[in-house]
């Protein structure tokens, strides 16, 4: 035997074993981790490391207490009220902020639902919130900012565009009553909350934490099980209906429902699949509604559909679930805005790449006419798993927060720090959460009946505990590992937590008839990938909307430098909204802003361009680039609805080259659970601040402040005085509080070498090298872990937590950034909180044409309307999600976004207090040196004086050298 053939029956045999081993693992029969925790109590909490105020918590508290059956109505006339609340003809108004409180005589202490019905008046258009008091405390912490719902349709017809490709209507609010009890808005609990009430009188508050809402009843209600679907078939007993209801038919298109909670919910466009109906490869045909946006616990949509008369019928759902391998999308049934039995609490959509008609095996008695079928996101069994994950997840925290304060941040893996005689309760954390994380897999494995990668994370952790456990050296070498694995663990669970799905259309028919079950074939999809590549040599699937090609009118040429997402949401605003209303034709382009500055010297650029960094508008006016828009008639009431500080950076010797767009500054975000564990209060100027760092480092805490030196985790902006990477938000901050500015008033030279600016410098470096705050760190997740309780950070980073750290859900805010004590002219004392502001903006290009430049300002102004910047920034949120919140920079459309008032209030305070930078000549070396100067104290431990009145003549330089190029005086 050759060698040659040697070596190909060896890779084979290599290959055939290897194979065996795969089929082998794939049959064997997959063992649980019920041995682990088998007979242990893991309701018990170790002291100094349980999560009060938790609703498990609240149970457990109450787990004796009786469920009584009857329901108790609340006279909802007679009550105390705080704030705005009045009596109206269809109910009790209660504005934001209000309080209303009720007595009421219960028979039989035990725990009830609470149920209401309401009605949200137009207002701000996002959900309402609540807070529950009983007796005047509050039951547990999730009783917090419960969410209400509104009501959304279409706002009319769908209409096509120049190329027949279909526009879907522009969303509006439906008003109406609506019935809900108070359950949890993260669906981890699928049944609504229960409330212990005493025997006799008791107080019921609702606090109003956003948006108005009429009450038209209020009920206490026994906890109740819906009946099973034997016992429906039991109570709705009827004569067998005619042969024309048996074999009755209708189909109900996904794209066609009535009502939905979100405006986001609304009809979409699929060509991925030849099965779709309708279907088109060529043009854009509404034929689906949900995907990414029906995402989260509570949204629903609904469906008219009607009967021809009595009797019993069946609902079949073509619907997709491709979003997340190995899970299962969950929707509750309602018929007429009840769940009729227990099984359609929760029907489930397995994953598949292809569309699905999901039959219900249940008959469902209609009578004659019109009725609805909703179909609500419900997390259903897996929400229950999730919700002991993310208490696992704060316990773990906790454990490594513990083990954080002895042995530090970066513990010394050749030091035997003796974690188990020193801290046996940890040890024995360690050993119970080992138990309820092997349990959570096991809970798991059995719902979805597979082990898939996102739980695979809580068995990394049991494992890892087990060593800990059995070695507690190993803490120290791997507690780096244990800190990213908790991490990963909270990242899973959100993953988890998220229930898409695409529905295609809904049918419902007789006992009889058999609706056809659209599959795709081997043969049909082969047809469609054929018919969508021939039609891509013909057909432009990346413009969108009217496409116009300017021949025979104006048309406007607008440039969006953000994405795609936005670019496809602002094009469809504009042709259901600007282009009908003024007649006004536009074209939109989404542009990488590299190719900004070449288009323009090319002669080719855009009318208008979106999303430009805070630099450009002053730049390129300088180079007779950009449109003043002070020359356009109406600009000082656009202009109103900003604050002056937003558009500081677009100013030049009194004149204006952008209208603001989006914006950020610094807020504080603190962690009100582990500064009440230091006995800290939240700090209100930097010297308190400074007063509490023994205590914090003391136990091996840190605290985040923005710097130069590289990545802070708070998102830093593309301006001339905030580069990419060096984040100087916080030293341009202090420079202000202390009574400094960047420039002169003539913009000639810098003063950031006065005796403020190098008094500024000095303090901000100082908190570095003398207090040790770090330079780079990743804030999000020390913040979740409590390691960095305290951190100055973009207000965005609001978003980030909400929808990534549910956990500490509760447990943080933020406020003011702290500020410095300042004497007036007249003699008094304030505090200063000035606080750096930049963001993007929209800018004209210059052009000769004078029918085309009023044309542009005329879209300028529609984009920068408050109307505008609302549909846009809830459209953006809606599909991209909560983290990617639009942060409008005008103050009219931002209080209409989806901030809490207490929020909103907290954030107007501090944008009241922000201050903007001019750009000049040559300002792009003012960042660039500043940020040289830091860096220089920091690592070389140079002079801090010294070195920034060195970096300023550098600036000084420049700043002379741009003003002589451009004929300006530099006096």
């Amino acid at each position: 035997m050759n060698k040659t053939l040697r070596k190909v029956l060896i890779v084979i045999g290599v290959l055939v074993v290897f194979a065996g081993i795969c089929v082998l693992l794939s049959h064997r029969e997959r063992t649980d981790f019920h041995e682990k925790y088998e007979g242990t109590d893991l309701t018990v909490e170790v002291e100094g490391m349980e999560r009060v105020g938790a609703y498990t918590g609240y149970l457990n508290e109450h787990a004796d207490a009786d469920r009584p059956s009857g329901d108790i109505a609340v006279n909802i006339d007679e009550y105390e009220s705080k704030g705005t609340v009045r009596k109206e003809n269809n109910g009790i108004f209660t504005e934001t902020g209000s309080e209303i409180t009720w007595t009421v005589d219960v028979p039989k202490a035990g725990m009830y639902q609470i149920y209401i019905e309401y009605f949200i008046p137009e207002s701000r258009g996002v959900p309402a919130e609540r807070t529950v008091y009983i007796n005047g405390e509050l039951p547990f912490e999730d009783a917090r900012n419960i969410s209400f719902t509104r009501m959304w349709m279409d706002g009319g017809e769908v209409r096509t565009d120049n190329r027949d490709n279909e526009i879907r209507p522009v969303q509006v609010e439906y008003f109406d009553f609506q019935s809900a009890y108070f359950r949890d808005d993260m669906g981890f609990v699928p049944e609504p909350y229960v409330f212990y009430f005493e025997k006799g009188e008791n107080t019921l508050t609702f606090e109003a934490d956003n948006e108005p809402m009429i009450l038209s009843k209020v009920e206490l209600r026994g906890v109740t099980e819906r009946p099973t679907y034997e016992e429906y078939l039991a109570a709705n007993k009827h004569d067998p209906a005619s042969e024309q209801a048996r074999n009755y038919m209708q189909v109900v298109q996904g794209e066609d429902s009535t009502l939905r909670s979100e405006s986001s919910l609304y009809a979409k466009y699929d060509r991925s699949s030849p099965t779709t109906s309708p279907n088109s490869v060529t043009h854009t045909v509404l034929n689906y509604v949900g995907g990414e946006s029906w995402r989260s616990t509570g949204q629903w949509i609904q469906w008219d559909i009607e009967v021809p008369e009595d009797g019993y019928y069946n609902i079949m759902v073509k619907a997709r679930q491709n979003y997340a391998r190995g899970s299962v999308s969950n929707r509750s049934v309602y018929i007429d805005g009840e769940i009729p039995f227990k099984e359609l609490e929760e029907i489930s959509f397995e994953y598949s790449n292809d569309w699905e008609s999901l039959e219900l095996p249940y008959d469902i008695y209609l009578t004659r006419g019109v009725h609805t079928v909703r179909l609500e996101a419900t997390l259903g069994g897996v929400g229950p798993i999730l919700e002991q994950i993310q208490d696992s997840t704060y316990r773990l925290n906790q454990i490594y927060r513990k083990i954080l304060v002895y042995t530090g941040a970066s513990p010394d893996v050749y030091r035997d720090y003796h974690i188990d005689t020193t801290y046996p309760e940890i040890m024995k954390a360690m050993d119970l959460e080992s138990k309820r994380l092997y349990k959570t897999v096991d809970d798991m494995v059995a719902y979805s009946g597979q082990m898939a990668d996102n739980i695979a994370t809580a068995q990394t952790i049991a494992q890892q505990l087990e060593r800990f456990i059995e070695k507690p050296q190993k803490i120290t070498t791997e507690f780096v590992a244990f800190k990213d694995n908790i991490t990963s663990l909270g990242t899973a669970q959100l993953k988890m937590s998220e229930t898409k799905l695409d529905v295609d259309y809904i049918v419902v028919s007789g006992t009889d008839a058999h609706p056809k079950k659209d599959k795709a074939t081997v043969f049909s999809k082969i047809g469609h990938e054929v018919k969508s590549f021939v039609a891509s040599f013909f057909v432009d699937y990346n413009s969108v909307g009217d496409v116009y090609d300017g021949s025979e009118e104006k048309v406007i040429k607008v440039w969006v430098l953000t994405g795609r997402d936005q670019g496809t949401i602002l094009k469809s605003m504009i042709d259901d909204e600007f282009t009908t209303s003024t007649g006004i034709k536009v074209n939109v382009e989404i542009v990488d802003q590299a190719a900004l500055l070449n288009a323009v010297l090319a002669g080719r650029g855009p009318n208008v361009v979106l999303s430009v960094s805070a630099e450009k508008p002053v730049n390129y006016a300088l180079r007779g680039a950009a449109e003043d828009i002070t020359q356009f008639e109406g600009w000082e009431e656009v202009m109103s609805h900003y604050s002056p500080s937003s558009y500081e950076q677009y100013s030049l010797d009194g004149h204006i080259y952008g209208i603001p767009e989006t914006q950020t500054f610094n807020v504080m975000f603190y962690r009100k659970d582990v500064l009440e564990e230091l006995g800290l209060e939240v700090p209100q100027t930097w010297q308190e601040l400074i007063e509490m760092l023994p205590t914090i480092q003391g136990n091996s805490l840190s605290i985040g402040i923005p710097t130069a030196a590289g990545s802070s985790g708070a998102s830093s902006a593309s301006t001339q005085v905030m580069s990419n990477v060096p984040d100087l938000s916080m030293y341009f901050s202090l420079l202000y509080q202390y009574g400094g500015d960047m420039y002169n008033e003539a913009g000639t030279k810098t003063t950031v070498n006065t005796e403020a600016g190098v008094k500024a410098f000095d303090d901000y470096v100082r908190y570095f090298n003398d207090y040790g705050i770090p330079t780079i760190y990743d804030f999000v997740s020390r913040f979740r872990s409590g390691e960095m309780p305290i951190g100055i950070a973009a207000y965005s980073t609001y978003n980030t937590l909400m929808v990534s750290a549910p956990e500490i859900r509760g447990l943080w805010d933020f406020t003011l950034i702290p500020g410095t004590y300042r004497t007036d002219e007249n003699g008094k004392t304030y505090l200063d909180r000035s606080d750096f502001i930049t963001g993007s903006a929209t800018m004209m290009i210059t052009t000769e044409d004078e029918e085309l430049k009023q044309a542009s300002w005329e879209f300028m102004k529609w984009w920068a309307n408050e109307k505008t910047q609302v549909r846009f920034g809830r459209e953006i949120e809606a599909l991209l999600g909560s983290s990617a919140r639009y942060a409008t920079a005008n103050r009219d459309a931002f209080k209409n976004l989806s901030w809490s008032a207490d929020d909103i209030e907290v954030l107007d305070e501090q944008w009241d207090q922000t201050v903007g930078i001019r750009e000049v000549p040559g300002g792009y070396f003012t960042g660039r040196h500043i940020s040289n100067a830091i860096r220089k104290v920091l690592t070389d431990k140079t002079d801090s004086r010294e070195t920034i009145i060195d970096y300023s003549i550098f600036i000084d330089e420049e700043i002379k050298k741009k003003r002589l190029e451009f004929g300006m005086s530099v006096d």
